[in-house]
């Protein structure tokens, strides 16, 4: 895997999967600790522990995604239930549901997911209630190793679930949709090693591309691509930041005076999305007129407004 971000939540799923018998490289560093963690080398062929522990998932509520590929090919998983989160409820009912549906055995003891397969998963329709990005991460690496067909609808359409499915195909699974809200899954008996860049991180191309625009500056995003970011670059670009594409990245600056208020919505995917709310928040209290910024993903994501007051 290449193109990985600095980050410290790299080193604790690379700490967790280690746990569970993946040998990792990182930089080419076979200890996989050190490095700045660009490029990973991973090795599954021996995993043989099942249990993801809550000194390591507590740290990433993410770590929950390995419930599904360990179910998968092992038959059986424990992890530890995610701790609680700050900006809102994020529960992973919906993942335990759908995994429920390709008949996995699911109980809660003591602060850990107890998940049993002993006969393999088998394929399902699976219709989430309400878009889940991890959910549908789960599912999807769940589905590539049961058996027959499973076809999740109501999915998560963001970049990284469609990067998801592309480096599973790459892998040897067989998945269609690839970018909808429908996908659908036919079950392999294994899967195999594979060479995959990760998708440029699109929060992070907003995040510097806005502070571009308050400071008044320009700047060159090298690896960002517009195709995935586009809900953020309308508004940025209807405040008055000039946005260009260029041959390796996308080029921002604010060269015509003032920015000017816009309003925006939070939604899933293609939507503007909820992780970008506080820096685009940022943006709109230095600019000319009103605007107003509507949070419909977590309840509690407004937390950083008493710093803006201050």
């Amino acid at each position: 895997l290449s193109n990985l971000p600095h980050l410290a939540d790299i080193s604790t799923m690379s700490k967790l999967i280690r746990k569970l018998g993946v040998k990792v490289s990182m930089d080419g560093d076979a200890d996989g600790g050190g490095h700045v963690g660009r490029v990973f080398g991973l090795t599954a062929k021996d995993t043989s522990n099942t249990t993801a522990p809550y000194d390591l998932v507590r740290k990433m509520r993410a770590s929950v995604l390995v419930l599904g590929p360990m179910l998968a090919r092992a038959g059986r998983a424990r992890v530890s239930l995610p701790g609680g989160c700050a900006i809102g409820t994020r529960p992973v009912d919906l993942h335990l549901q759908a995994l429920e549906q390709l008949g996995a055995e699911i109980e809660l003891n003591e602060g850990y997911i107890e998940a049993r397969a002993e006969k393999g998963l088998v394929g399902g329709h699976v219709v989430f209630p309400m878009v889940t990005v991890g959910g549908t991460e789960n599912l999807l690496m769940a589905a590539s190793l049961a058996k027959g067909e499973t076809v999740l609808s109501n999915a998560a359409r963001e970049p990284e679930v469609a990067d998801l499915a592309k480096c599973l195909v790459a892998m040897g699974a067989t998945i269609d949709g690839i970018g909808s809200d429908t996908l659908t899954i036919q079950g392999v008996e294994r899967l195999h090693g594979a060479t995959h860049a990760v998708v440029p991180d699109r929060i992070e191309t907003g995040t510097y591309a806005i502070a571009a625009a308050i400071t008044g500056g320009e700047l060159t995003l090298q690896g960002a691509r517009a195709d995935l970011s586009e809900a953020v670059i309308k508004i940025l670009t209807s405040a008055g930041v000039e946005i260009a594409e260029t041959s390796d990245g996308l080029h921002i600056a604010r060269t015509n005076g003032p920015l000017q208020g816009a309003d925006m919505m939070t939604d899933p995917y293609p939507g503007f999305p909820t992780d970008m709310q506080a820096q685009i928040m940022a943006l709109m209290s230095v600019a000319r007129g009103a605007s107003m910024i509507t949070e419909t993903i977590f309840e509690n994501r407004f937390m950083h407004v008493p710093e803006l007051y201050s």
